[in-house]
């Protein structure tokens, strides 16, 4: 099975806890590294070091898209404090679900949130790619 990971995160989050979380959220979806086809977040996130290197030491993909096509994206959780920064009520499930080409039913990983040694936050949504 192919995934897509939607990620979201504070500025300036280090790769350190992005790759917690990648990690975790992972685990509980019961799939590995080697099953991610793509890793997606909103155009936003387009400079952030953290998720850039990510995406670079891992091998994988990297999809930035703008706030107007997330916020079209029908979501199980969104968030009006996601929105309020954003200009979207999602981008980690958005962002996973337009990577997967996928609706709601793909999501493996809805929200999976953590707060890093760093004080950082970063949230990571999983879906399975439709056509994988």
């Amino acid at each position: 099975m192919r995934v897509a990971l939607g990620i979201g995160c504070d500025r300036d989050t280090p790769a350190s806890t992005i790759a917690q979380a990648v990690d975790e959220a992972l685990q509980q979806a019961g799939v590995t590294a080697e099953d991610v086809g793509a890793m997606a977040s909103i155009n936003l996130k387009a400079d952030e070091a953290g998720l850039l290197q990510l995406a670079a030491t891992r091998g994988w993909q990297f999809k930035f898209y703008p706030a107007a096509e997330l916020a079209k994206v029908a979501v199980p959780n969104p968030s009006e404090v996601v929105r309020k920064h954003t200009g979207t009520p999602s981008v980690s499930e958005a962002a996973a679900l337009l990577a997967a080409q996928a609706d709601m039913s793909a999501l493996l990983v809805a929200k999976y949130k953590l707060r890093g040694p760093d004080g950082r936050n970063a949230t990571i949504s999983i879906a399975r790619i439709k056509h994988a």
